[in-house]
């Protein structure tokens, strides 16, 4: 091995950031001159909903619909979501029609159903001299292509949308009441004022979803692009409301298909018994290695230990979120760093029987396993890439997760078994140098 120095002090360095990682959920790093932050990034483990609990809702789209739409439609979503603060949610598409929301630690559905039922078009509507009540149902003449033949049906015009607006918050009055305060664009500012000039004491509905909100009377006109929506609101409602407005109307309706609450219970319990048994499926693969192989199945154990303190912190860093599945793949990946060491171990012996010296056996056994280390791992690698996409595509969140974590794990397995292990090695026969290779070897 040549530069073995060298490569035993990047495999100390990446094992002290490994392990830094691994035992604290807040990384920081200052300049040792300024004493100004360069690095300040939470790495705390993220839980999936199997694990830290909380809730999974399907959608389901209620007309034929594409899936540039469906898409927007996602993307609206989990904005909605995450200015709920729902952290760590997951929205993806699911077939052609649905979409699956996981939300970990959040078991009171009715919130985040409330926000994502509604396609939140908000509609500024002429209803001239007519008052309506809040919660009156109405027709609108938006996205009609031609008035009903029903004479008794009757259609207010919709003088402008909610895409009109550029923002949208809750305020509250002197009495405690709530009350939504909007901006509109410079063409919503135009269209508004043109409006509400001419017609002062008319009543100009808001309604949303085709519901009315609240009827107010135009009291003057109004040019300056800002307004107040007033109705009935608590604090949740006018902020639901704020958030559908502030990130648009869905481009199609969408009903709840499927709820499912996961306890936090559940979850624990499940992450402990996945716990202990990869500790003891770990600690029996380790005993069997140093059996088994002696003084390279050592080697190989030092190296299984550094894999995991490193995919572990790997883990934390990019924020991927831990699920079962997930779980399942790093120990499946495990076992492929453990397989690439059986082939090299298994062709040393095999060397060393034929009568080669030990260096020619270590080198020989490395060239001869890799192209079997190779090609078994690229089709790990392209097996998780298939599982990745059909996770993606038809919404399958486990299978997602499990293909994830293990193509990272062959990844960094492959890079342990032929970088870390061999320098390991190389460094065990050099402080060791041993002689009764029947003894060392096992052979």
């Amino acid at each position: 091995m040549k530069n073995l120095t060298t490569r035993l002090i990047l495999i100390i360095l990446i094992l002290a950031l490994a392990l830094w990682i691994d035992f604290t959920d807040n990384l920081l790093v200052a300049n040792p001159f300024t004493g100004e932050l360069i690095i300040d990034r939470n790495v705390a483990p993220r839980m999936g909903l199997d694990l830290q609990g909380g809730s999974q809702i399907v959608m389901e789209a209620t007309q034929a619909v594409d899936r540039e739409s469906m898409e927007v439609a996602r993307t609206i979503i989990e904005n909605r979501t995450n200015a709920l603060g729902v952290s760590e949610n997951i929205v993806q598409l699911a077939g052609d029609t649905r979409i699956v929301g996981e939300f970990p630690g959040l078991e009171d559905t009715d919130t985040i159903i409330n926000i994502l039922k509604k396609t939140g078009l908000l509609e500024f509507v002429d209803l001239g001299d007519t008052f309506l009540e809040a919660g009156t149902v109405v027709q609108t003449d938006f996205g009609l292509t031609e008035i009903p033949e029903n004479p008794e049906q009757t259609v207010y015009h919709t003088v402008m949308t909610g895409a009109d607006l550029t923002s949208a918050m809750v305020e509250r009055d002197e009495l405690g009441n709530y009350y939504i305060r909007f901006t509109l664009s410079p063409d919503g500012t135009t269209v508004f004022g043109e409006h509400t000039t001419n017609n002062i004491n008319k009543f100009l509905a808001i309604v949303l979803d085709k519901e009315v909100i609240s009827c107010p009377s135009i009291d003057g006109a109004i040019t300056t692009g800002d307004g107040i929506i007033q109705g009935r609101f608590t604090y949740e409602s006018a902020n639901a409301l704020t958030i559908q407005l502030r990130y648009g109307s869905l481009p199609v309706e969408l009903q709840i298909v499927e709820t499912r609450v996961v306890g936090p219970t559940l979850g624990e319990d499940s992450l402990q018994k996945s716990l202990i048994a990869g500790v003891i499926g770990m600690i029996i693969v380790m005993l069997f290695m140093g059996i088994y192989y002696r003084l390279p199945g050592i080697v190989a154990d030092l190296a299984i230990l550094f894999y995991a303190a490193l995919a572990f912190a790997i883990f934390k860093y990019f924020h991927f979120t831990l699920t079962l599945p997930g779980i399942a793949g790093f120990l499946l990946s495990t076992g492929a760093a453990l397989d690439a060491n059986i082939l090299i171990f298994e062709r040393l012996k095999e060397e060393l029987r034929n009568g080669r010296t030990l260096d020619q056996a270590v080198e020989q056994g490395w060239r001869r396993a890799w192209s079997s280390i190779r090609d078994s791992n690229i089709a790990a690698i392209i097996t998780s890439g298939i599982l990745f996409w059909f996770g993606s595509t038809f919404g399958a969140t486990i299978v997602k997760g499990f293909s994830l974590t293990l193509a990272l794990g062959v990844i960094i397995s492959l890079f342990t078994a032929i970088f870390v292990s061999r320098s390991l090695l190389a460094l065990a026969l050099k402080v060791f140098k041993p002689r009764n290779l029947d003894r060392w070897f096992g052979i």
